[in-house]
């Protein structure tokens, strides 16, 4: 989880240099209409680890409804083509070629220990705000 968590970090530096850069660009060359979309690839192990809060957090955060709200936002900006990312989401945690990967997910969870995931989970409470 902590390397998916830094690949998503170098990811979002790279982005946002790509992004830097295409303005840059763009405001060079004003007479060409050049239009970089830079494309973020969401991993398995980034899923399964958005999945494993749903099943760690509602244990540990008093406002479930604020949890499942601040989830529910998170899972679609993942997955912005569904149009319920949750379901989306539940229903790839049961395909076989996804189990290993969210057996790691939650081995990760279970190394982070509960004080660490009150922490995220407590986020996710306020994510949706």
């Amino acid at each position: 989880m902590k390397s998916s968590m830094f690949k998503s970090l170098s990811l979002g530096l790279l982005t946002t240099a790509a992004m830097t850069f295409s303005v840059t660009h763009a405001a060079t060359q004003q007479e060409e209409n050049i239009e970089v979309t830079p494309t973020q690839k969401i991993t398995q192990q980034e899923l399964a680890a958005i999945y494993v809060l749903s099943e760690v957090c509602p244990s540990l955060v008093k406002n479930d409804a604020q949890f499942e709200k601040g989830y529910s936002k998170l899972a679609q900006e993942y997955l912005p083509q569904e149009k319920d990312a949750v379901s989306a989401l539940s229903k790839l945690s049961k395909e076989k070629k996804f189990k290993s990967i969210l057996t790691e997910a939650r081995s990760d969870a279970k190394k982070a220990g509960d004080a660490k995931n009150k922490e995220i989970c407590q986020e996710m409470t306020t994510y949706s705000n």
